[in-house]
């Protein structure tokens, strides 16, 4: 399905995945937002687009065969085959169904969970309190190609998109969604709508030749990213050109063990809070199956910060790490500061001296920076 050829450069994350030789996917939102343009095409001409084409936020334009289809009077109904690549996702080869159906004009877009969609039942997740779980991204991916749909051929754009994946609740069980209160089903994904793949060897092996193209093209300040949004980050803060950007994603440690052995002058490391939180608590795999954010540890962290026994409490019984933040941000304490501290520090313990100046960046899921570090060097000899 589509163009998966990624554009040639030097460096970045674009030339680690070429070097990796695994082949991307595209995510759960990418899968909905072009089963939401397909039902919504029919629903206006009486006729689905396939394969149809959608625009991802980095300007891709995959197309994607449609799975299933059904038009009636009142609505349209679209469905798309996940396909993930060479990544282990437990939703590759879930069928993504989105229902549309006209409403009144002013209505807007209206998101509704369909069977297999989870719903949100506890606070600190990016969405409010029993709304569906279709995440910002996706949301917006949605709205704006229901605009584009509606442009084209005549409609009003106020629509009701209603997702559902085929046996979402029972691959939901293999997630993390039933513990942090997303009840019913999976939730819908994605970011950029491309699934990056990860084999831990292929993918710390990209990490090593990121860190040597950036050395031979003489960069002295190169910074490890969990992400593309972490990476936006840097790029904002610093100006970072992209061979001196390393896609580390979960794997901080690869990173840090590697500059050790071939040092830059300095190594930012840029990420989400949660994540980073876990880097902080001296975990240097940062994936959510080998690693979990642990609440009592930024409890303390809070604590050093000024927070009080209550606010202690219940920053270590919080839903998530985005929801303890929340706790912190709202009584003055600094815990995206604390995070980023513990984590350079950790950064530099795994450094064992090497001349490395080392800063962190924490930022929530908009890439806002909601924390970070002084730069610091390490003292001791290299081993």
């Amino acid at each position: 399905m589509g163009d998966r050829s990624a554009p040639e450069a030097k460096g970045g994350r674009s030339a680690q995945l070429k070097h990796t030789g695994l082949r991307p996917g595209w995510t759960t939102g990418a899968c909905a937002t072009a089963a939401t343009t397909a039902a919504y095409t029919a629903l206006l001409t009486g006729e689905f687009p396939d394969p149809v084409t959608i625009t991802l936020p980095k300007g891709q334009t995959p197309a994607f065969a449609l799975a299933a289809e059904e038009l009636t009077d009142a609505y349209a109904m679209a469905g798309i085959v996940k396909d993930a690549g060479d990544d282990p996702d437990v939703t590759h080869g879930a069928l993504v169904r989105v229902t549309v159906r006209r409403l009144p004009v002013g209505a807007g877009v209206v998101f509704r969970a369909g069977p297999g969609v989870g719903t949100i039942t506890r606070p600190g997740l990016p969405l409010p309190v029993g709304e569906p779980a279709v995440n910002p991204v996706p949301r917006r991916m949605m709205r704006d190609h229901v605009t584009e749909v509606a442009a084209r051929h005549g409609g009003s754009g106020d629509v009701e998109i209603t997702v559902s994946v085929d046996h979402g609740e029972e691959i939901a069980r293999s997630t993390w969604n039933p513990r942090l209160g997303i009840l019913g089903g999976l939730s819908i994904l994605g970011t950029t709508g491309i699934v990056v793949p990860y084999s831990c060897s292929a993918w710390i092996d990209s990490i090593r030749r990121g860190v040597d193209v950036a050395r031979a093209a003489g960069r002295t300040h190169v910074a490890g990213c969990t992400g593309s949004t972490s990476e936006k980050a840097v790029v904002a803060e610093y100006g970072l050109p992209e061979d001196a950007l390393l896609d580390m994603g979960d794997f901080a440690g690869a990173v840090l063990k590697y500059v050790r052995r071939h040092p830059v002058d300095r190594l930012t490391v840029c990420g989400g809070f949660a994540k980073l939180s876990k880097l902080a608590a001296g975990h240097l795999d940062l994936h959510s199956a080998r690693s979990q954010v642990d609440k009592g540890f930024l409890a303390e962290l809070a604590r050093r910060g000024g927070a009080d026994e209550a606010l202690a409490a219940e920053v270590a019984e919080s839903n998530t790490g985005l929801a303890a933040l929340q706790l912190c941000t709202a009584a003055g304490v600094p815990l995206g500061d604390l995070v980023a501290t513990a984590a350079r520090d950790e950064a530099l313990a795994v450094l064992r001296g090497a001349p490395v100046a080392v800063d962190v960046i924490c930022i929530d899921r908009a890439g806002t920076v909601v924390g970070r570090s002084a730069v610091a060097a390490g003292r001791g000899p290299a081993t």
